[in-house]
């Protein structure tokens, strides 16, 4: 066959095909300590059921696979472990990976859900030829515990297809792929069933027919894949763009010995800084300033907020805060000959509709407090309440620091007019109390004692039913919890819990979780 492309070039795909376990280890190692090698999965709700979205390697020995109904995995194989699946961060752990690979390559494309492809031409010499790259980035992934398949080829389609579908590296490139079966061609399913019904199991079979007769039988996206595959179609990479980072300086010829001088010109460099931040739409969240003194010395100065921004005057205000938390004065020296100034963190920054009561105004000046709290008592130390999304009481909130993003959730809140769900307090742990009498077992006490006193039961609203997470294994899952909110003859308010069902333990315990203001 005839290359259109006059410039020969070279693709190295690179698969992960146990992703979201390895990522899931990496990240949360204290998951599985002291845990046996029980197969793992990841679930997902797909349409109203409970689904297999990713497998690790011992599940799929076991004879699992993607797509089976929760149950239907927990009954062919009972000692799975089920965790959430999460897409986002699985996406987030390959744009690392993809950082990571511009060791290599400059033009690196995401290949997602579990891929890379890199243009590999003009960086294997660096190696020693192909083998030496693909050797070098196989030891760095087994260092850090990920599972990597790679395999070059002509096209991207080419090196992403005997890298996802071979069995084994080939020498004779082409054959390699012509033993492919067709699901390497990537089609719907109802392509990939017509092609193997009509006898046309491997990409070879495909490619001894005439093209025009694949195409007017199967589709024209048939074609197309078979022509990308074997390059006679033309299929460029469409790499990740990396925005260069941003870093404005200023050299003296005679060395900036005053503090005064120095902030004017962080203050000018910000506002470099921000004109560039403005062309990208964007604004800075962590800068760094470097002052280099004339005797070789470096000190550095970082400040972050929690909001981009890109205001000259308020970077400026937290440089002075900054420079004032230090235990150690800043000491120019004989004098700064040099001072750069880096955006660390930048995000996107649009305007911003103000409203008429002032709504968004009151937002940026706790943001601005925020800032100033944490430049001087540090960053960990300004922390804020989020949601979390969880149905377990205790479980639905976390304490970040205050300039970290917040989680993709939201504060639950009750309809107009009502009352609060759930107390604003809740006691940690939830505190013991003695049932004394109830109208039926499975209903509220009437009657019950906590810290020595005896509260008879006026009203009572409820259960509020909440079992355990359906993720983790059933002899993992806690007890289920009635919840009710409950008001004594004295008008006080508890929000109390029954520990478990009359069908799931002997003698079910209450505690009182929370007070009603």
């Amino acid at each position: 066959m005839t290359r259109k492309a006059s410039i020969p070039r070279r693709y190295l795909a690179l698969v992960f095909p146990w992703l979201p376990i390895e990522r899931l280890r990496a990240r949360r190692p204290h998951l599985f300590v002291a845990r046996d090698d029980a197969p793992i999965a990841f679930a997902e709700s797909v349409g109203g059921a409970i689904r297999i979205a990713a497998l690790d390697k011992e599940a799929v020995a076991a004879g699992l696979s993607v797509g089976l109904t929760l149950a239907d995995a927990r009954a062919r194989v009972p000692e799975i472990e089920v965790f959430p699946h999460d897409p986002a961060a699985d996406a987030d752990w390959l744009e690392r990976l993809a950082e990571g690979a511009r060791r290599y390559s400059p033009a690196v494309a995401l290949d997602p859900p579990q891929g890379l492809v890199l243009d590999s031409a003009g960086a294997d010499h660096l190696f020693g030829g192909e083998r030496g790259l693909a050797e070098d980035i196989e030891t760095r992934m087994a260092r850090r515990g990920i599972t990597v398949r790679l395999a070059y080829g002509d096209t991207p389609e080419a090196a992403r297809a005997l890298a996802r579908h071979a069995g084994a590296p080939a020498p004779d490139e082409m054959g390699a792929i012509r033993r492919l079966s067709v699901a390497a061609l990537e089609l719907d399913a109802d392509a990939t069933a017509a092609l193997v019904a009509a006898g046309l199991k491997s990409v070879g079979d495909v490619l001894a027919r005439p093209m025009a007769a694949i195409a007017a039988r199967f589709g024209r996206e048939a074609a197309t894949a078979l022509r990308r595959l074997t390059g006679e179609e033309e299929s460029p990479l469409t790499p990740r763009v990396v925005a260069a980072p941003i870093a404005v300086e200023r050299r003296f010829a005679e060395p900036v010995a005053r503090t005064e001088h120095m902030l004017a010109v962080l203050e000018d460099l910000a506002g470099e800084a921000a004109r560039a931040l403005e062309e990208r739409h964007e604004g800075g969240r962590r800068w760094d300033a470097r002052l280099f003194r004339a005797d070789g010395e470096v000190q550095g100065l970082r400040v972050e907020t929690g909001q981009p921004t890109r205001d000259p005057t308020v970077l400026l205000r937290l440089f002075r805060e900054r420079i004032e938390a230090l235990a150690d004065p800043l000491d120019p020296g004989f004098g700064y000959d040099l001072i750069r100034l880096d955006v660390g963190l930048a995000e996107k920054l649009d305007a911003v509709q103000l409203r008429l009561e002032g709504g968004e105004a009151k937002s940026e000046a706790v943001a601005a407090l925020i800032d100033r709290l944490g430049t001087r008592l540090g960053r960990e130390r300004v922390r804020r309440i989020h949601p979390r999304d969880s149905h377990i009481p205790e479980q639905a909130e976390l304490l970040l620091p205050a300039t970290q993003d917040a989680p993709c959730a939201e504060w639950s809140r009750p309809e107009p007019g009502e009352p609060p769900l759930r107390p604003i307090h809740l006691f940690d742990p939830p505190q013991p109390i003695e049932s004394l009498a109830a109208e039926t077992p499975d209903g509220p006490p009437a009657r019950f004692r906590w810290r020595r006193k005896l509260h008879d039961v006026a009203r009572a609203e409820g259960p509020e039913r909440i079992t355990g997470e359906w993720w983790r294994r059933a002899d993992m899952t806690p007890p289920t919890r009635d919840y009710y909110r409950v008001e004594d003859v004295r008008g006080r308010r508890f929000w109390i819990f029954r520990h478990g069902l009359y069908s799931e333990t002997e003698r079910p315990r209450w505690y009182v979780h929370g007070l009603f203001a």
